[in-house]
Formats: structure tokens, C-alpha cells, sequence
């Protein structure tokens, strides 16, 4: 699941994740399990965790939900939406840089997530 949050203005947050591939902006967000809570729950908890963002599972719309093969399995990936209250945020260790930005451009050439790219498109 991941998660473009916009201002009401239009900015939408981008982030980098202290892990695996430190250097690519992305959505926010991450896995989940669909026995346990609904793509709006998680989107919800993880901006909750990654961000201190605090939004409503309801708060969420579907963009995008597509099959996907990572790591050798197939996964959907569910692209929500939703507009943040306000652009405060937090950074968990799980998050080494976030942005609200206007433009892609805003990030020159550094490499960016297809998911990210996907979800502005």
C-alpha cells in the first residue's frame, strides 16, 4: 500500500525511506496484511507510524490498485489518496528525508519510485 497525500493547495509529500534504496523519493506507506485491516487502515497507521500524519482510515481514496511481482510473488498494490489537515509531519526512523513539493522537477535528477511517478500521472 502507499499512500499520495496532498495539501489542499496541491503539494503532495515524497519521501525517503531510510532503508533499501536511501537515495529514491517514494510514496509513503508499506505492507500489510488484508486478513488483519483494509488498505484505508493501513494507509492510515502507516502515515500514522512513518509520519505522525494523523488522518481517518476514511480519509482515503483508492488512485490505483494493481498486481505486482516482487521478489519473485505476486502482490496488489492499492495507491490511496487523501488530503492532509495540515503539511506537519514527524520523521520515524523509518524515514530519512520527506518533502512537499509542487513538482517532481523539485528533485532534480534524483531516481524516483515508478509508484510515485504512477500516482501523479
Amino acid at each position: 500500500m502507499k499512500a499520495l497525500v496532498r495539501q489542499a493547495d496541491g503539494r503532495f509529500l515524497a519521501v525517503r525511506h531510510s532503508y533499501a534504496d536511501t537515495r529514491r523519493w517514494a510514496l509513503p506507506g508499506g505492507g500489510y496484511k488484508p486478513t488483519r485491516e483494509t488498505p484505508t487502515e493501513a494507509a492510515a497507521r502507516e502515515l500514522r507510524e512513518e509520519l505522525s500524519i494523523a488522518l481517518p482510515a476514511a480519509a482515503f481514496t483508492v488512485l490505483d490498485t494493481t498486481v505486482t511481482t516482487l521478489e519473485g510473488k505476486h502482490d496488489t498494490l492499492t495507491i490511496l489518496t487523501a488530503v492532509a489537515p495540515s503539511d506537519a509531519f514527524t520523521l520515524s526512523p523509518e524515514i530519512a528525508e520527506a518533502r512537499w513539493l509542487t513538482d517532481l522537477d523539485e528533485l532534480g535528477d534524483a531516481p524516483l519510485s515508478r509508484w510515485l511517478v504512477r500516482a501523479l500521472g
